[in-house]
This record gives C-alpha cells, structure tokens and sequence, in this order.
C-alpha cells in the first residue's frame, strides 16, 4: 500500500469544513458512459487532511491491510488532499478521468454541485443490498442523496447542540431551557446578573445556529416543487423562527455591536473563552472548549424545540464516502468504501478522533461510552435536516444572503418581514439559474 499527502499552505480540518458547510467546486462534465470493472491493480482513494492526521492515517492504514489481504493482486494508494484545496483537484478529477480516483471523502454540502457534475456513481441499489444498511441514520443518510438517489456511505456526522456553563448556572439558581422561549428569557437573565457575560454567544454570521429556530417553529428555508425550488425563508412560520434567533443578538442578551459579525467558530470561541454562559456548539468543539478558559465547567443538552420535550432540528454536517463515476474498478471502489464506511471502521475512527458515526447501533454504543456524545447522539436520532439539494445553494451560501438578513434586524437596519423578503427574492433568483 502506498499514502501520500498533498502540499498545502495551510491546512484546514475536514471534520469542522464539513461541519460548518461548504461550496462545492463546479465542473462540466458529460456521463462517463459504461466503463469496465476490473478486479485487480490500483485502487486511488482521495480522503482529506485533518489538521492531526496521524490518527485518521493509523485506522485507514488498518482497513487497507485488511482489503489488500482479502483481495490478492489490488494495491490500495490513498491521498490526502488539504479541504481548502480540493476544488481544484476534484475539477480536474470530473474533467479528466485519468486524474480521477476511484473512491474519495466529501462533505455533504459539496454533493448536489458533484451530482450535477456527473461525478459519483449512484450507489442507491448497492446501499439496499447492504445489511448493514439499514442501519444508518435515516435522516444522516438523506444527506447523501440528490433527487431520491443515493451518492454515498455518510462516513461521520457532526451536529450541534447547546453548551452551558455549569459553574454560572449554579451561581444564579438556573436550570438548562426546555424551550426556545426559555433560553430567551434565560440568556437574558444571565446577561442582566453578569454583565460581564453575554447571555448566549450566538452570530449574525452563524447560519447553523439559524436554522434550527427555523425549523424548530415549522418553517423552511426553501421547498423543492417537482425541478424547482423556491425560497420560503419569507413564510410566517419560517418568519417567526427567525425572528426568535435574532432576539438573542439584542443589548441585553448578545449585543449586535459585538455578535452580529460573529461567525459559528468565533461564537463557540467567546464561550471557550469565558466570555458566555451558553453557546450552540457542535461535538467537534469539545476540544476548543475545554482548552480555553472555562476547561470542565460545562455540560451539554439537546436545543430544545418550542415545547418541553422536543428537540429542535438541527443540520446533519459530515462527510460521504463515494464512488467516482469514471472508476473502472467498480466493484472493488464499492467493497472498500463499503469496509472503510462499515461499523467496525467508524468505531475505529470514533476511537481514534471521535468523529460520530451514522449507524444507529454503533452511536448507541459510543454514547454508553461516552456521556458526552449523548446529546448530540439524541438530537441525531430525534432527526435532523439539511439545506437544499441543488448547485444553486452554493450561491445562496457564497452571497451570505441569509446571514445578511440576520446582520439587518439585529443592527436595527431593517424588520424582520422587509430582511426575509428580500433574503427570499434573492434565494429565488438562484434558484432560476
């Protein structure tokens, strides 16, 4: 087996770009066609550089051993590619079949742009007759389809859910919110006891944390009516989500002053920082939490939906494992992606770097293990949503169009019904092409 790295200036973690969204590199390639389906020679893997990638090489190396062993006469060449680079490469890859890899990691926001691409093979009838299957996150394994096809294995997800500071909540006689409304009222009682601490860290510029007040109160940001799409950001439902989100980035909860630029790492930074009592923070920011100031004196619960109880929706990120159209490997790309997307290598890459799995059994066992996980694994499995399916998201998201609308009424520029009907006719132009 052979590994190599590509050279970048700086590296960015996969885990925290699939997270937090990304847009996918465009190409213009036709349908490869038929090609054949050898059983032998080289398998290209394309998979992305963590910013510590010892761990993620130890378990690849692992299930490359195994596949090699299991299949006499295939070498196994895996690269790493930095995230912030891969547009290029992929480019390439969709355009020059020669330069393609037969197997390759990528986050799930990228998929509707690849799909239109002609990229990924359609693994749909290959996802049915796998056991194990059947066992993926319903939901998590949505994220993986383009018009009621299947592109890929979702190899781990990334959710989020809501941080508070245990020492601050004990001081003030505070219990965790059960509503969207009490976390209001909440975070406006700290920030009225403790000046010195917003309420919540929460942005203008932090679209995941939107977008569960969104779906929590019923609303959408967009639906999908037979080949188009249109925005609903501008519906009443959707309307009063949003305006909940922006009351927290008020005087007397987050400032606007302060919050309204702040993007979804920098509100999880104030946090770390000592500077919030609450934040919506993703598992993949255990670590930046207790680095920084407030070290162990947090816990987590699921955000909660609009009546005790529920959880609101949150948006499933992650990353897929999938099959390039132009593989003439076919088989042996689907078996591997198979074994290195299966439940005992998840476990393994859980173990190594604690990524969250997408079988519901294998999250089952890591959160017995690891209480942590737990609320992210319940916010999970009580069901999650995504952004639309289709290339024109990746121009919604370029242009900001909703965190601008968010930036307008927090900063008083505008009301809430003129910033989504605005943020609604420039989703709508998108969507037209």
């Amino acid at each position: 087996m052979r590994f190599r790295r590509a050279v970048a200036a700086a590296v960015l973690g996969s885990l925290a770009g699939a997270a937090l969204g990304c847009a996918p590199p465009q190409a213009n390639s036709g349908d490869q066609g038929q090609r054949s389906d050898q059983t032998t020679g080289e398998l290209r893997v394309w998979l992305f550089q963590e910013a510590s990638n010892e761990p993620k090489e130890a378990v690849v190396e692992e299930a490359v051993a195994e596949f090699e062993a299991a299949h006499e006469g295939v070498t196994v060449n895996v690269e790493y590619l930095p995230v912030d680079g891969r547009a290029s490469r992929f480019n390439g890859a969709f355009n020059d079949p020669e330069s393609a890899p037969d197997v390759a990691e990528f986050g799930n926001t990228d998929l509707a742009g690849y799909t239109a691409s002609n990229g990924f093979a359609d693994l749909t009838d290959d996802l049915e007759r796998w056991p194990d299957g059947a066992d993926l996150v319903p939901e998590v394994l949505d994220t993986a389809r383009v018009d009621g096809r299947t592109y890929g294995v979702p190899w781990f997800t990334g959710t989020r859910a809501l941080y508070y500071r245990t020492d601050v909540f004990t001081e003030l006689g505070l219990k965790p919110p059960t509503t969207l409304a009490e976390l209001t009222e909440t975070a406006r009682a700290i920030r009225a006891a403790r000046s010195d601490l917003y309420g919540i860290s929460v942005g203008g510029k932090y679209l995941f944390a939107l977008l569960p007040f969104i779906w929590a109160h019923g609303g959408d940001i967009a639906e999908r009516n037979g080949e188009t799409w249109s925005a609903t950001i501008d519906s009443p439902a959707a309307r009063t989500g949003f305006a909940r989100y922006t009351e927290l980035i008020a005087p007397d909860i987050c400032p606007p002053q302060q919050c309204a630029q702040l993007t979804g790492s920098q509100s999880v930074a104030a946090f770390a920082g000592g500077k919030a009592a609450m934040t919506i923070g993703g598992d993949f920011n255990r670590a930046a939490v207790t680095e920084g100031a407030v070290g162990d004196r947090f816990a987590v619960v699921p955000l909660p939906g609009t009546a005790p109880g529920e959880i609101a929706p949150a948006f499933a990120g992650g990353n897929l494992l999938g099959v390039f159209a132009s593989t003439d490997r076919r088989t042996l790309a689907w078996e591997f992606v198979r074994l290195l997307g299966g439940k005992e290598y998840q476990r393994a890459l859980y173990d190594a770097m604690g990524t969250m799995p997408t079988f519901t059994d294998v999250q089952d066992a890591v959160a017995g293990a690891d209480p942590f996980l737990r609320p992210f694994i319940e916010t999970v499995q009580a069901g999650t949503r995504f952004v639309p399916a289709t290339p024109a998201w990746t121009r919604i998201d370029a242009q900001a169009v909703l965190p601008t609308a968010v930036q307008q009424v927090a900063t008083g520029s505008q009301d809430v019904d003129t910033a989504t009907s605005a943020a609604a006719a420039e989703m709508d132009a998108a969507f037209a092409g």
